[in-house]
């Protein structure tokens, strides 16, 4: 609750900022003379921003269950899914959170994903090709890893992060929409067709800079959870894990992409855009970190 808190005010605090920027800078007034109400553009545009990310994240846990075909196992039928719940049982305990449910989607990749709105209501899941290619120590660090996003709260974090850059670039593109129609092309009537073809085109070049801003954080808290599934389930294993994923990981489908523990590969700009660091990065994290 805290953590959601302080983001909202956090959020409201940019909003604030950014009226009084452009109060003082002589723009707002000149947008409410021009038909604007630049407060009343920064409310809509949170209420869309916001809105639309914590949607996708009530439905997270129906849409991944959906996309990936997870099986979730209300009671165990075999020794393997005893423990595979137990394990994630006991994680859980020892990082403080609820019992999360708990499943398997049938996919040859080793690979897993955790995802939900709440720390006590959310779901880790693993592929088939994860159970079956790797050790139990390696399976108890990739838990590990799952569990400790949940624990951080980084399904939430990552949703607010994603209502404020959704926020700015809605506003930021009618803005730089009404200086084109208006400055640009002198349009004295309402708003002309420069406002529409600008807003879209400003939308789409902002929308695309700023995924790199949430992929930044993406990548940033993977180390986190490494080092949660480190602490969890041993830093060795934790390792071990990840070398794993190196020889035979593939990343899960794009909407899904930010939620498990391996993603692309990439070089390049490309990185900015990539949800995971490179796995030789991320084991390098781990070796640097002190033992014990």
């Amino acid at each position: 609750m805290m953590r959601v808190l302080l983001f909202v005010l956090t959020n409201f605090a940019i909003l604030l900022v950014a009226s009084v920027t452009l109060r003082l800078l002589g723009v707002e007034p000149w947008l409410d003379a021009n038909g604007i109400n630049f407060n009343s553009l920064l409310i809509f545009g949170a209420v869309l921003g916001f809105g639309g990310a914590f949607v996708s994240l009530a439905i997270s846990k129906w849409t991944a269950k959906r996309a990936m075909g997870v099986h979730v196992i209300s009671e165990p039928r075999s020794e393997q899914e005893t423990w595979l719940v137990e394990t994630v049982r006991r994680l859980a305990g020892q990082a403080g959170i609820g019992m999360p449910e708990v499943g398997y989607f049938d996919s040859p990749a080793p690979n897993a994903f955790a995802t939900g709105a709440r720390r006590d209501s959310s779901l880790v899941a693993v592929s088939t090709g994860l159970m079956q290619r790797m050790s139990r120590k390696e399976v108890e660090a990739v838990l590990g890893h799952e569990v400790s996003h949940v624990a951080n709260g980084d399904m939430v974090t990552l949703t607010l992060i994603q209502g404020v850059v959704n926020t700015f670039v809605f506003v930021a593109a009618r803005v730089i929409g009404t200086i084109v129609d208006k400055v640009v092309f002198r349009n004295e009537r309402g708003q002309g067709p420069a406002f529409f073809i600008t807003t879209l085109v400003a939308q789409s070049v902002l929308s695309f800079l700023a995924t790199m801003i949430v992929m930044w954080f993406s990548r940033r808290r993977e180390f986190r959870a490494d080092h949660g599934g480190a602490t969890l389930a041993g830093r060795q294993s934790m390792i071990a894990a990840l070398q794993a994923l190196g020889r035979g990981g593939e990343p899960l489908p794009e909407k899904m992409a930010a939620f498990g523990i391996s993603g692309g590969q990439g070089a390049g700009l490309k990185q900015l855009f990539m949800s995971h660091p490179p796995l030789e990065e991320r084991i390098a994290a781990l070796q640097a970190q002190p033992a014990g």
